[in-house]
Formats: C-alpha cells, structure tokens, sequence
C-alpha cells in the first residue's frame, strides 16, 4: 500500500498483519479520491475505523487541513503513527484511540468536511455511526462516505435524515457518499 498522490506520493505505508483490518487497494484509493477532489482540499477530514491510516493520509497527502484518526486497536493506531511520522504529516493529524461509536457520540457538534468510515462488514456498525450522527448539529456540509460490503443495505438513511447522492460499486464492495438532506 502506497500514498497515490500530493505531497507524500509514491511513499510506501505499513499495515497491520493477520486480517483484522482490510488496507484499501491502490486502484480503489484512487477512485475514491478522483470522486472526492473537491472535498480535500482544506478539508477537516475524519478518518473512523482508520486501520493503518491510508485514507487520511492520502487526505492530508492531497491537501485536506486536518485529518482526526479513530482507531480502537492499539496495533493499528500505533501503525498509524508510524506512517503519519514517516510521511512527515504527523502536524497535521491526530491519531484517537477510541470505538468509533463512542468517539461520534462525544462529539458537541459535527464541523468535520469529510467523514469516511471502513467498519468491519456485516456488524452494522456503519448504521450505529450513522444513527448517532443523525442527532447531532452539522455546522458545515459535511460529506459522509462509507465503504461497505456489496451486499450491505443502506435503505434505512432516508428515515435517519441523510440522502445518497453517490453509489459506487467495485468487484469486491462500494461505497456509499451519504449528506443530511437540506445539505443536498
């Protein structure tokens, strides 16, 4: 795994070892990163279930301000420290060792530009992020993108007052670009 563009392009990252994070390929890094150039520049971005870290930093690679990490897995928030030193972005970042849930839910208000989430699959931890975000006060448009399995069903956002306004399928899963609704 690799920064694909900006001001670390081409550095090499470090994952975690054995299966209990799933690093986002190169290919699918890109293609999520062309859908969202106009949301990374200067954006506050919030990287939940961060793994080893590879979107925020290709986030904070592409110019994003700030980028929080919400890691509970000491190995993997550790993982993340190591690349944010070695791609020399550790000022711009913090690194939180938190359940995502309960980060969300501490959270006074939502002044994030850019909240990406890569839970588990099949947990439904994606639906309890989303159920808490639901009942916060957004201060600017956010944009929520979450990557799930293909199979995951996002029927239920309309009811939690979000709107998808993308769907983007791959061979092995998605994602889901998610507003409230008067943001759309």
């Amino acid at each position: 795994m690799r920064v694909i563009a900006g001001t670390a392009r081409s550095l090499p990252l470090k994952t975690i070892e054995g299966l209990e994070t799933r690093p986002t390929t190169d290919r699918i890094k890109e293609t999520l990163f062309n859908m969202l150039t106009g949301y990374v520049p200067q954006a506050k971005f919030l990287d939940l279930f961060a793994g080893s870290g590879g979107i925020g930093i290709e986030a904070l690679s592409r110019g994003a301000e700030s980028c929080t990490f919400v890691e509970q897995a000491k190995n993997a928030a550790a993982c993340i420290e190591d690349n944010l030193k070695f791609t020399k972005l550790a000022d711009k970042a913090q690194v939180r060792k938190f359940d995502a849930v309960s980060f969300v839910s501490s959270l006074p208000e939502i002044d994030y530009d850019v909240i990406f989430m890569d839970p588990p699959y099949s947990k439904g931890l994606e639906r309890r992020v989303l159920e808490v975000l639901s009942t916060k006060k957004f201060t600017t448009d956010t944009l929520i993108v979450v990557e799930a399995a293909l199979d995951e069903d996002f029927s239920y956002v309309d009811a939690l007052g979000f709107e998808i306004t993308k769907d983007k399928h791959y061979k092995t899963n998605k994602h889901i670009f998610l507003m409230q609704k008067e943001n759309v």
